[in-house]
């Protein structure tokens, strides 16, 4: 199939698969036109791409799971590489869970003491927290 069909049937656009591409994911071959060619194999890699993105993993957090599949896997996340990825971001969910439950606690504590100047409150100290324009980043 051809690159707009493969973008078309993975519900993304042929910009991202031409980046994938550049960053090592998504392999194309090329017709004797020099047209991109992909196959099914290449779907389900950028299917698992695609997912595992929606899911908040970075590109290079995706390679593992790639290389799992390319290695003829039936998933991606059959391999311990891929486990060991897994693992890295339970850990990270489970921090940031720990701190927005922080953050929710001091929020209520507000509400309960609104206008209390927090200097005067040592038991009200502020949550480590910035908002950032893709959501709450919160900071160690």
């Amino acid at each position: 199939m051809h690159i707009g069909e493969l973008a078309q049937r993975a519900a993304t656009t042929t910009r991202a698969l031409r980046y994938y591409e550049s960053r090592g994911l998504l392999a194309a071959h090329r017709d004797d036109s020099g047209y991109r060619i992909y196959t099914e194999d290449d779907l389900r890699v950028l299917r698992q791409i695609r997912t595992l993105q929606d899911c908040g993993f970075e590109l290079e957090d995706i390679r593992p799971f790639v290389e799992c599949l390319r290695a003829g896997n039936p998933t991606g996340d059959s391999c311990a590489a891929s486990s060991e990825v897994y693992r890295r971001k339970l850990a990270e969910i489970d921090d940031r869970i720990a701190r927005l439950r922080d953050v929710r606690e001091w929020i209520h504590t507000r509400l309960d003491h609104p206008g209390v100047v927090v200097a005067d409150r040592p038991d009200l100290p502020p949550p480590r927290c910035e908002l950032a324009p893709s959501g709450i980043h919160l900071t160690a």
